[in-house]
């Protein structure tokens, strides 16, 4: 099965990949920790991706697209995955050649997001550096403007799961399995 998840920065797109991995058996890719390995490098790659992100901007369509179709193409991922963080623009779905079976939305209000990311600490309480107040309002300003054209298509196709994500982690969690039916 190949599952994506989308929502806003905070929504708690990681916590339920990882719950889903574990009960469905299936390997768990975030884009974001992509982005944040990739930004260590001492490349100019990686350089340029943490300066992106760090501004709060998407990293390039083109250059989104090909990393995660590198990584999609390891042998973990052949029986299917879970995907956050892609496709977030209308050119990244067309560029998605690997597709998706269901589309999950964990929908969170711009209010909740902010609320949660302000009281999220990184690895050892430290905040990331992607993760400023300028740059956490520039990533909501950026999924209003590209990625809700890209619900707007999965509801189309009729592949959309809509989740209220401002409930407990144990409810969600329970609705998505109920979505896929588990």
């Amino acid at each position: 099965m190949k599952i994506v998840l989308i929502g806003i920065q905070g929504a708690g797109k990681s916590t339920q990949g990882n719950l889903l991995s574990e009960k469905l058996g299936i390997p768990y890719l975030s884009t974001g920790h992509i982005f944040r390995e990739i930004a260590k490098e001492k490349t100019r790659l990686g350089r340029d991706v943490k300066e992106i992100m760090n501004a709060g901007y998407l990293i390039p369509d083109k250059k989104t697209a090909r990393i995660v179709e590198e990584y999609l193409k390891r042998p973990e991922y052949k029986n299917g995955y879970i995907i956050d963080g892609f496709p977030r623009t209308i050119a990244q779905v067309e560029f998605f050649k690997n597709g998706a079976d269901k589309v999950i939305y964990l929908e969170v209000s711009d209010k909740e997001a902010l609320w949660r990311l302000s009281y999220r600490n990184g690895e050892n309480g430290e905040i990331r550096e992607d993760e400023t107040l300028a740059a956490i309002r520039k990533r909501i300003e950026s999924f209003h403007k590209f990625t809700e054209p890209v619900l707007d298509y999965y509801r189309k196709k009729g592949d959309l799961i809509e989740i209220d994500g401002e409930r407990t982690i144990e409810e969600i969690h329970r609705e998505i399995m109920k979505h896929l039916g588990e």
